[in-house]
C-alpha cells in the first residue's frame, strides 16, 4: 500500500501491527458479541416477543420525528446508527450535522410458512435470518453472502447473490415495506398498495422515510449445495460459459465466477440437494479450521487436470462462504489468517466484526484506504463483461474479481433496462489494493464510472462515487423518485436527495 505517515506513535502501532490488535482484542470481542447475539435472537424468536414489541418501537420512531416537526426543522434526519456499525468502510459526514433518529429494530417478526415469507425489522442480519430459517427447511430466495449485511441496507441500498440470475436483486424478493414518513405517519406499501412508494424505496438510501419492516420471499431449502467448478485460462471462453449458464431456460440455482487474473478464473454452478452424491467430495467449508473459500477455488484453477470437479457443501456454509475472509479483504489485515496452524488454533474466533475494525481504525488507515484501496461493485449488461474486465484490469488491476449474474426486471424505479421484461446483468466486484500503473483514485474511478454509464449500467452506492450530480441523474432514473419526494409531506425538508448522501464529498 501507499505509505501514509502516522499522526502518533499509537497510530504507527495500529497501522504496522494492526493484526495484533485484531487477533488479541477484536477477535475475542467479536466472538463474545456473536454468542450474545445468537442467544438473544434465539430467545426472542422462540418466545415470540418481537411482534408485540415492534409496535412500541415504531411509535418511538414516530415520537422522535414529531419532536423534530414541532421544532424549527433546521436540520435534516438520518438514523442514529453510528457509521462504524455499517458494513461500508467509509464514514458518513452528514451524521454529525443531521438530527439522528434512534431505530432499535433488530428482530425477525414472523415466518409465514403458508405464504412463504418472512417479516423482518431493518437491522436484522443475513446471518440471523439464515440461522433462524435453516431448522425450518427454508431460506431467502436471495441471501447476500456476508453475515452482517442488514435487511435495511439491502433494501435501501442493494443486494445481489448467486441466485440473482433467477430471482433478481434483493429488492425483487421483497413483497412489502413498512415505513415511517417525515410527517410521522406509518405506511405500508406493496405492488398493490401505495405502489409508487413501493418501487421508489429501493436505492433511495433513507431519503423517503425510515424503513421499519420488510416482508421477504422464501424458498424451500435443502441440506447441501452440489457445486461444480469450471476452470478457464481464457477470458472469452470463461465469459461465454458464464453467459451461457446465466441465460439458460432452466439454469442452475447458483452461479458465480472468480477471476484470478485477466485471463484465468473459475465459473461455479450449483444446485440444492438433500444427499451427497458419488460424483464429488463433501467439503464443510464453514468449519473453523477450513481454508478460506477463495483460495480453495483457486486450487481448481491450478489443478493439473484442468477439468470440472464437484463438491457438496452444507447450504448455510455455502450462503456465507465469503464471510470468514470478507471475500479476500481480511488478508490485508491479518496476512497469516489463512495459515493452517492459525486456522486450527484461532479460526473459531474468525472473522473480527467489521464494526470493531472500523471503530479502532485511525485516521491514517482511513487515508490509506482512500489513496490506495478500491472497494467497488459495478453492474453492467452481461454482454459487456469482457470489455468491463479489460478496463478494470487497466485501471485497477485488483484480483480476485467477483462476478455474479443477476436479472434486472422492468419495474418502475431508478434502474431501467433497454427493452423486454428483464435483462441479464453482471455485478463486477473489485476489492483490494490496485496494482495498475498510473492508478489514481479519483481519475481511475471516474473512467470506470463513465464506462458503466455508457453501457447503461449502474454503480452500487455503498462505495465511493465521484460522479457529478448531472452524471448521477443520468445513471439513475429519478422520475418516480422525484415524484415521491414532491408528493410525500415534509420529505424534502427532512431528507437530502440520494446524491447528497452517497457522493464522495459527503461520505468519507
Amino acid at each position: 500500500m501507499t505509505a501514509v505517515k502516522p499522526e502518533s506513535f499509537v497510530e504507527y502501532l495500529v497501522i504496522e501491527y494492526r493484526w495484533l490488535l485484531a487477533v488479541t482484542v477484536l477477535m475475542p470481542l467479536s466472538f463474545l458479541w456473536k454468542i450474545w447475539s445468537l442467544a438473544r435472537n434465539y430467545v426472542v424468536f422462540k418466545l415470540s416477543t418481537a411482534p408485540r414489541a415492534h409496535e412500541k418501537k415504531v411509535k418511538h420512531v414516530q415520537r422522535q420525528i414529531k419532536n423534530w416537526l414541532s421544532g424549527d426543522r433546521s436540520t435534516r434526519l438520518c438514523t442514529a446508527r453510528p457509521a462504524w456499525q455499517a458494513m461500508s468502510f467509509r464514514q458518513g459526514l452528514y451524521k454529525k450535522t443531521f438530527t439522528n433518529i434512534h431505530i432499535d429494530l433488530v428482530d425477525i417478526l414472523e415466518v409465514d410458512t403458508k405464504n412463504m415469507t418472512v417479516r423482518c425489522e431493518p437491522l436484522v442480519t443475513m446471518g440471523q435470518v439464515s440461522k433462524t430459517l435453516e431448522p425450518l427447511g427454508l431460506a431467502l430466495a436471495v441471501v447476500p453472502e456476508l453475515d452482517q449485511l442488514t435487511v435495511g441496507g439491502l433494501v435501501m441500498g442493494t443486494g445481489v447473490e448467486t441466485s440473482s440470475h433467477v430471482h433478481g436483486l434483493f429488492q425483487h424478493i421483497c413483497v412489502q415495506y413498512e415505513l415511517v414518513l417525515a410527517d410521522g405517519s406509518v405506511v405500508t406499501c406493496s405492488k398493490d398498495e401505495n405502489a409508487d412508494l413501493f418501487y421508489a424505496v429501493p436505492w433511495s438510501y433513507g431519503t423517503l422515510g425510515f424503513l421499519t419492516s420488510a416482508t421477504i420471499k422464501l424458498v424451500p431449502a435443502k441440506k447441501y449445495v452440489r457445486l461444480e467448478y469450471h476452470p478457464y485460462h481464457n477470458l472469452t471462453n470463461l465469459a461465454n460459459k458464464f453467459r451461457q449458464e446465466s441465460l439458460k431456460d432452466n439454469p442452475h440455482q447458483f452461479i458465480e465466477a472468480l477471476l484470478y487474473d485477466k485471463d484465468s478464473g473459475v465459473v461455479m454452478t450449483g444446485d440444492m440437494v438433500d444427499e451427497i452424491g458419488n460424483d464429488g467430495r463433501f467439503n464443510p467449508i464453514g468449519k473453523w479450521y477450513s481454508e478460506w473459500f477463495f483460495t480453495q477455488v483457486e486450487k481448481h484453477l491450478i489443478a493439473k487436470n484442468q477439468k470440472s470437479t464437484v463438491e457438496y457443501i452444507p447450504l448455510r456454509d455455502y450462503y456465507h462462504r465469503h464471510t470468514r475472509s470478507f471475500f479476500w479483504e481480511l488478508r490485508d489485515i491479518i496476512p497469516f489468517g489463512n495459515h493452517p496452524l492459525f486456522r486450527l488454533l484461532f479460526g473459531w474466533l474468525m472473522p473480527p466484526e467489521v464494526s470493531l475494525l472500523k471503530l479502532t481504525q485511525p485516521e491514517s488507515i482511513t487515508k490509506l484506504y482512500n489513496k490506495a484501496h478500491v472497494i467497488q461493485d459495478m453492474l453492467v449488461p452481461i454482454q459487456s463483461l469482457e470489455s468491463a474486465v479489460q478496463l478494470f484490469h487497466k485501471e485497477f488491476k485488483v484480483y480476485p474479481i467477483w462476478l455474479c449474474p443477476f436479472k434486472l426486471f422492468n419495474n418502475p424505479g431508478q434502474l431501467k433496462i433497454r427493452s423486454g421484461e428483464w435483462e441479464m446483468f453482471v455485478d463486477i466486484g473489485v476489492y483490494g489494493v490496485p496494482k495498475a500503473d498510473g492508478f489514481e483514485t479519483v481519475s481511475s474511478t471516474r473512467r470506470i464510472e463513465n464506462f458503466v454509464t455508457q453501457q447503461k449500467g449502474y454503480q452500487m452506492l455503498y462505495a465511493d462515487t465521484y460522479t457529478t450530480r448531472d452524471e448521477f441523474r443520468e445513471m439513475f432514473d429519478h422520475t418516480l423518485y422525484d415524484k415521491m419526494r414532491d408528493t410525500l409531506p415534509y420529505c424534502k425538508d427532512a431528507f437530502p436527495e440520494i446524491y447528497g448522501k452517497v457522493n464522495r464529498n459527503v461520505r468519507k
